[in-house]
């Protein structure tokens, strides 16, 4: 069906501590979503059709709302809400129970984005970074491309390892340590090899 949310498995051996398992995101099963469909009527082709009507409500809401990716981020609500129903939750009111999800969705986004933000500033800021002012707005721009397409763990990392100030700064770095589990020299070294491959990426991005 058009729309169905794509989820998958995260697997990034790479960028995990030795002693860490592979992170898994909750799967959306046949049964999963044909208990959602459900939930907006029992007559298949009516409950079919809500669903592409809620999508479409969803699609516009992110839109308006400036998130970045729309259609995924309406399917991740469809997601969330088939798991919660998976897990036995019961919903009443299916409609306003996704725009509320929605919401609490967006909420997600928009944190991340500010901390993102930070992160590429940081980075676009630091000596290894061009320093022509006239070129740092394609600078951040491919900053950010290079770390969009970072595996998660490891985007998750290099934002949090350059977020804040001084003194927050420290105490976020000691939290991925505890976190993760490594020493901090393992910390240090992951991030940078985390930052030569953004710089290498940065390089390429903008030659093109």
């Amino acid at each position: 069906m058009e729309g169905r949310a794509k989820v998958d498995i995260e697997s990034n051996s790479t960028d995990l501590p030795a002693n860490a398992a592979p992170r898994r995101k909750w799967v959306l099963t046949q049964e999963a979503f044909d208990r959602l469909l459900t939930s907006f009527g029992e007559d298949r082709d009516t409950a079919a059709e809500k669903y592409l009507e809620i999508r479409s409500n969803l699609v516009r809401f992110f839109e308006w709302r400036g998130g970045p990716f729309p259609e995924d981020h309406a399917d991740e609500t469809f997601n969330r809400v088939a798991r919660r129903l998976a897990q036995g939750e019961q919903i009443g009111n299916p409609s306003g129970y996704c725009v509320g999800v929605a919401r609490m969705l967006l909420l997600e986004i928009n944190k991340e984005r500010a901390r993102e933000q930070q992160a590429l500033g940081e980075m676009a800021s630091s000596p290894v970074a061009d320093s022509d002012a006239s070129e740092s707005e394609g600078h951040v721009e491919c900053l950010r491309s290079c770390l969009q397409n970072l595996p998660s763990d490891s985007r998750e990392l290099i934002i949090e390892y350059y977020q804040g100030e001084k003194g927050a700064k420290i105490k976020n770095r000691k939290r991925l340590v505890e976190r993760l589990g490594i020493p901090v020299n393992t910390l240090r070294m992951r991030a940078l090899r985390l930052r030569e491959k953004i710089q290498a990426c940065v390089e390429n991005c903008l030659l093109k």
